[in-house]
């Protein structure tokens, strides 16, 4: 019962990080997407992140898969050139890296896919 609660916490706090760095990296280069997008942007991600850990995929494709998804749903949303949507996708990764190396340096909370531990 209490992993359950633990896997459900780290699963809202990683859609919630995922969508608050695409919602910052649209805004800063964009004209940003509203929070509702980017967290429809994080919940698909980090879902199927986990999905692809539940069906006992190896860690590449754990990572991979996630990424296309992610990257047409952010050119969806923008509605913008592919290079503007380009930029704001390395942005957001770039926000996404910086916040999460204080989380799992000092909370312990190491990936987008909240049962997969980097260390």
């Amino acid at each position: 019962m209490l992993y359950s609660v633990n896997y459900l916490v780290n699963f809202i706090l990683a859609i919630s990080l995922t969508g608050f760095s695409y919602f910052i990296g649209s805004f800063l280069l964009s004209k940003g997407l509203p929070l509702w997008q980017a967290l429809i942007i994080g919940f698909s991600v980090v879902s199927l992140g986990a999905l692809m850990e539940a069906l006992g995929s190896p860690i590449w494709l754990i990572v991979l898969v996630p990424f296309p998804v992610g990257m047409l749903l952010l050119y969806f949303f923008l509605n913008t050139t592919i290079p503007q949507w380009f930029i704001t996708y390395s942005t957001t990764l770039l926000i996404y890296t910086v916040i999460h190396i204080p989380m799992s340096y000092f909370f312990q909370f190491h990936s987008l896919i909240p049962a997969w531990k980097l260390s």
